[in-house]
């Protein structure tokens, strides 16, 4: 296709820009991806550092705060004069106060702090401002029971009910520890340091990664501290997050894959003192969306100048090439055989003024000439299929025909009055049924029925002496099947069957196997001749049928058989013969496509 003036044009101008604009855009991208993705990972972990620091000092004054309160001898009083079974009440009333007046001292000394909470097992609540509350639905709290069944001291972002209460109806981060013992199970009293959510997420927020990329604070178990609900739409980082919390690696950058192919960069740094992780996360279509944006401008600016190429090189070729060219496509339909479509793209007929135009005159007249031939050949050959296929089947009908009157002249002479009847009888239904050589295929079913009228006029032939037997398997109702099939096959295998031998065994078995039917006719008699056999195997089936069609012997059942199924089935037709001999028998099966009623296969389509 490329040697005409114009695809070689067109070929020349699309290289030259898609080589100048690709390679000049390919550079560009690679060289800008580079920089950018080093800049952002450097960017990301300095961000990082610094919100981890931050971090770490609201961590340290937390744990400060609660050291302070754990190892106060104001805390400790408290915790023994409640214990105390001989306190009274206003006394237990007066520790309550003066704890409460300590925790709102210790809290004013800590800015980051929201508030502070003693809880203890029974019910009670002190907090700062002189809050002594009693109310034990704190232990039905997830956190609460986190805490004691799990040892969990830090609790991710929630509501406080206490801090609810207290007017301040926004989301704090905790921090848990036991008063008087260190394991949280059997802690009688736990301290709930409460920091303000928002204090912690508000910096965060301020870092991003691209347009659209978010740091996360993760706790230990890798779910966010914060009310981060955008974490969910990372699935595809829950196991890379997994393998950098179980890692030794503090700071690093990996790269991921969803399942529609987009990747994602990971950022990732540990915090020390919790174990918390800082992690963000943005797609390279997002990091780099300028630079995309880049890369369609070129396309587009590209795509123009090829568009303007093209219209060129046309302009300039379409005088020369356009002839051609539809000439060069018509030929390549004479190539595939489809005549119509090649004169149909011939160019119209006109005054001869060029060799081109001498060229399409030449060709136009040249397919017209091959088509017809073709249409005649085609015609001719098909007619002459027909007529051999009429000729072998006809060379059926006399040849059956003699044998049957010769049993008929013999029953007469013997007598047997009922039984010439009876071979009379089936014989007129079996000469009505072959009389009729218009009809290609036949029901199944009628060419059974056939048989079976044969099989009655040999019962009565051979007596007792005949064991013929006729089995059906499979679905075979509405199958069809070329006529005349399995009447010659079993002439023979009775006829072989009796030879040098007084009894007489055959089995005839039609059958459905997938998609196909398979006749089968067995016998117990003398063998076939392996020369015949062999001939049957590897000779040609056009020669074969070439010297049935000449052949004025009568043995021709077998081949008579094969022949038809070869014109009518082509290469769906296949055989097997096994026969010895030695062993004695033949066994001749014919495999058939399934061919239900109604169902229009043309000859041509077989082979």
């Amino acid at each position: 296709m490329f040697y005409s003036l114009k695809n070689r044009l067109i070929a020349f101008f699309v290289v030259l820009l898609v080589l100048s604009f690709g390679t000049m855009s390919l550079l560009l991208f690679s060289q800008s991806r580079s920089i950018i993705r080093s800049y952002i990972e450097s960017s990301a972990l300095e961000k990082m550092d610094e919100y981890g620091s931050f971090i770490n000092m609201a961590l340290q004054q937390s744990y400060d705060l609660s050291s302070l309160v754990y190892n106060s001898d104001i805390t400790q009083k408290w915790d023994a004069q409640l214990t105390n079974p001989a306190s009274t009440e206003g006394q237990k009333m007066l520790a309550n106060i003066t704890m409460s007046k300590f925790l709102t001292q210790t809290t004013n000394n800590y800015s980051i702090v929201s508030s502070v909470s003693i809880y203890r097992e029974e019910g009670l609540r002190i907090g700062a401002e002189n809050q002594v509350v009693t109310d034990t639905s704190f232990r039905q709290e997830a956190w609460y029971r986190n805490f004691i069944e799990h040892s969990n001291h830090w609790v991710p972002a929630h509501t406080d009910q206490a801090e609810i209460k207290g007017a301040k109806p926004y989301e704090v981060v905790s921090l848990l520890l036991p008063i008087g013992i260190f394991e949280p199970s059997l802690a009688k009293n736990v301290m709930k340091v409460n920091i303000k959510a928002d204090f912690l997420l508000e910096p965060l927020n301020r870092i991003h990664l691209g347009e659209s990329g978010t740091i996360f604070l993760l706790n230990e178990q890798g779910s966010p501290i914060l009310s981060q609900e955008e974490y969910s739409a990372y699935p595809e980082a829950a196991k890379e997050v997994d393998r950098v919390r179980s890692g030794r690696t503090l700071q690093g950058v990996s790269y991921l894959e969803n399942q529609q192919g987009a990747s994602h960069i990971l950022v990732y740094k540990k915090l020390p003192i919790t174990n918390w992780l800082l992690v963000g996360f943005v797609s390279e279509r997002d990091l780099y969306a300028n630079l995309f944006k880049l890369q369609r401008s070129i396309i587009v600016f590209a795509s123009i100048m090829l568009i303007a190429a093209f219209v060129l090189a046309y302009w300039i070729s379409y005088g020369i090439t356009k002839p051609l060219s539809r000439l060069v496509s018509a030929m390549r339909h004479v190539q595939k055989g489809d005549f119509a479509q090649a004169e149909r793209l011939t160019p119209p007929e006109r005054r001869i003024r060029s060799e081109v135009d001498y060229a399409t005159d030449t060709f136009r007249n040249m397919v017209r000439q091959l088509r017809h031939l073709i249409r005649t050949e085609f015609e001719q050959k098909l007619l002459r299929q027909q007529a051999e296929y009429k000729a072998l089947l006809m060379q059926m009908n006399p040849h059956f025909l003699f044998n049957t009157l010769e049993l008929m002249s013999s029953l007469a002479i013997q007598q047997r009055t009922k039984e010439t009847v009876t071979v009379i009888d089936s014989l007129g239904k079996m000469l009505r049924f072959s009389l009729r050589i218009s009809e290609d295929l036949i029901p199944l079913r009628e060419e059974l029925r056939y048989v079976r009228y044969y099989m009655s006029i040999l019962e009565i032939r051979f007596g007792p002496g005949l064991d013929l037997r006729l089995e059906e398997e499979g679905t075979l109702d509405d199958l069809e099947i070329v006529k005349f099939l399995l009447q010659p096959l079993i002439e023979n295998a009775v006829k072989y069957s009796f030879i040098h031998q007084a009894h007489a065994k055959v089995r005839i078995i039609v059958r459905q196997d997938g998609e196909r039917l398979v006749l089968s006719v067995a016998d117990n008699g003398i063998g076939m001749d392996p020369e015949l056999l062999r001939q049957l195997h590897h000779q040609d089936m056009r020669q074969q049928l070439e010297q049935l069609l000449q052949s004025r012997t009568h043995q021709i059942g077998l081949r008579n058989v094969l022949a038809r199924c070869w014109l009518y089935y082509g290469d769906l037709f296949s055989f097997r013969i096994d026969s010895d001999q030695d062993k004695r028998g033949t066994s001749i099966e014919l495999s058939l496509p399934l061919q239900r009623r109604n169902e229009d296969v043309s000859r041509i389509d077989r082979g």
